[in-house]
């Protein structure tokens, strides 16, 4: 059983369980971010530190509590984010090279709702500019390239959130559809 490749309902149950730790957890997500994002490009920003810390003190909230795994369902899930979501102390940029160095002081209501629901965020998921875009071409980051056939296109907008959870960076991503922006990357 690889970590990375499990469904936040698998993670849930193995973590409630004690087969693995979200700190173990968190590093098989890592590792994959290391080894396949300087190719297929899912993330614009990789919280690394952040997602580790907040790994260690949910193995601790696991242990010094029961009734904690009630309130926080997704407690030491890693999560993508796309990158139009405003995190509180992690840069957000939107795709865009206007906002290369914008770090929010709120969290965007998704965003809270999944650090209450306990979520790790593991990464900002690249996406097409200001999600003007269908095909995961357009970011100013660099075009996110398709985890199952480099030569094809991801679709977008919410290309790098499709990516991550389709190679296995992370269990799960946030995305945004206006014009088909998660339908896309979907069936691509």
């Amino acid at each position: 059983m690889k970590l990375n490749e499990l469904t936040i309902a698998e993670a849930q149950k193995g973590l409630k369980e004690k087969k693995f730790t979200s700190l173990e957890l968190v590093e098989a997500c890592l590792a994959e971010i290391k080894r396949k994002n300087p190719t297929i490009n899912a993330f614009i920003t990789v919280c690394e530190n952040e997602a580790l810390t907040q790994a260690e003190e949910a193995d601790r909230a696991r242990r010094d509590t029961e009734d904690v795994i009630r309130k926080k369902p997704l407690l030491g899930v890693p999560i993508a984010v796309k990158d139009n979501f405003c995190t509180k102390g992690i840069k957000t940029t939107a795709g865009s090279n206007v906002l290369k160095n914008f770090i929010p002081v709120y969290d965007a209501t998704v965003v809270d709702k999944l650090k209450k629901a306990g979520a790790i965020i593991i990464g900002k998921a690249n996406m097409d500019a200001w999600a003007h875009g269908s095909s995961g071409e357009n970011s100013d980051f660099g075009p996110t390239k398709n985890p199952f056939d480099e030569s094809r296109v991801p679709g977008g907008s919410s290309s790098g959130s499709a990516a991550a959870v389709a190679s296995h960076m992370a269990l799960a991503a946030t995305g945004t559809d206006t014009g088909g922006s998660i339908r896309l990357p979907a069936s691509f």
